[in-house]
């Protein structure tokens, strides 16, 4: 009989890549596997996957109050159903899982996507910064099997707390991508074009003076997303003129999501090192631009800098000044030359950045258990 891994995020499942390739890995390994989320107001609807899905409706969908109401449905809903193994993607589903794993007796992996405690959002949140630390010192030290997305994350959990981890970056699959659509079925432009994809359109990220740098720019770009500052950066780009070059794609499914960057000719990645958490990420974008073999230009954050120094693949962002972005990005677009070479050299690394080597990783620890 096959070993049921209960798997839990506390988004609305349709956008995290990471944690459906977590899931297909399971089931790829033989085992039954529930994913369990949240559905908002505005989720789309959910593509086919290869295993079983729920997504919780909630009373409250911002604040402490919907960690609060997430993790006590989410509480009861793995205390009374079925499971072998627990599977909890960051800290904000740790509690809930680690009560369920102490009740039951049974294993709970704890998967750390980012450096939670750090993230921006909690900057200037004081008492839901020190309750998130507060579950991270109370439950981490006890952990077991703890997975996470880059080594500076994992060298914290280990000064911090003394535990292990195992590192499993968040490639794509190989060829799982591919382009199927062209700049007319998209209803692209015919212009030079730019992209930044993903989840978080949130502060410090550099997107503020990314739309202000359009105003030197002779391309159009595609912001793909939604986060704490969509609808800002919205009314940027009628402040600085350049919404008429500036296109804002609310989340979409990965697969759809990556034929504007097929279509790219620059992915950009520009977060800041103004807060922990970002200082030390491995942005999955970077490497969904390395798949679609786009040339990069990108923030030389220390564990990018680490990955991606010798491959020849992008440009890394001086400064963040709006006239700045805008020179290297007009710079990179007029060396087709540079940028076939970043293409070409994409074209070789993804072939071993991928999820194929990552998820035998995730393999080994499920042997162990």
């Amino acid at each position: 009989m096959m070993k049921k891994v209960v798997v839990s995020v506390s988004n609305d499942l349709i956008t995290d890549n990471r944690v459906d390739k977590t899931c297909s890995t399971l089931v790829e390994a033989g085992y039954d596997v529930h994913l369990i989320g949240r559905l908002k107001r505005n989720s789309p609807q959910m593509n086919k996957r290869n295993y079983s899905y729920s997504r919780m409706h909630l009373c409250f969908y911002t604040s402490f109050f919907f960690y609060a109401d997430f993790n006590i449905r989410l509480f009861f809903k793995l205390l009374f159903s079925k499971q072998d193994i627990l599977w909890a993607n960051d800290l904000d589903t740790l509690l809930a899982n680690y009560l369920v794993s102490r009740i039951k007796k049974i294993p709970l992996i704890f998967d750390s996507h980012e450096h939670f405690t750090e993230v921006p959002e909690l900057k200037y949140n004081r008492f839901a910064k020190w309750f998130w630390k507060r579950v991270e010192k109370r439950i981490v030290p006890h952990l077991k099997y703890i997975v996470t997305v880059c080594n500076p994350i994992a060298d914290y959990f280990k000064k911090e707390y003394g535990v292990n981890s195992i590192i499993v970056r968040n490639c794509p699959r190989k060829d799982s991508i591919k382009k199927l659509k062209s700049k007319e079925d998209l209803n692209m432009p015919d212009k030079p074009i730019l992209v930044w994809q993903g989840g978080g359109c949130n502060i410090e990220r550099g997107m503020e003076e990314l739309i202000e740098s359009m105003q030197w720019v002779d391309a159009y770009l595609y912001i793909i997303g939604d986060g704490d500052v969509y609808n800002k950066l919205k009314n940027l780009a009628s402040n600085f003129g350049v919404r008429n070059k500036v296109s804002f794609v609310p989340r979409i499914p990965f697969e759809d999501m990556m034929q504007y960057t097929f279509n790219a000719d620059i992915g950009l990645s520009l977060d800041k090192d103004t807060n922990q958490n970002y200082a030390i990420s491995l942005p999955n974008k970077l490497f969904e631009y390395i798949h679609a073999e786009l040339p990069i230009i990108i923030t030389p954050l220390n564990e990018i800098k680490t990955v991606v120094e010798t491959l020849g693949i992008c440009d890394f962002l001086v400064n963040h000044n709006p006239k700045n972005i805008a020179s290297q990005i007009n710079s990179l677009l007029n060396d087709k030359e540079t940028r076939d070479l970043y293409s070409g050299n994409c074209r070789k690394v993804k072939q071993i950045l991928c999820w194929e080597e990552e998820q035998k990783k995730i393999i080994e620890l499920l042997s162990c258990i």
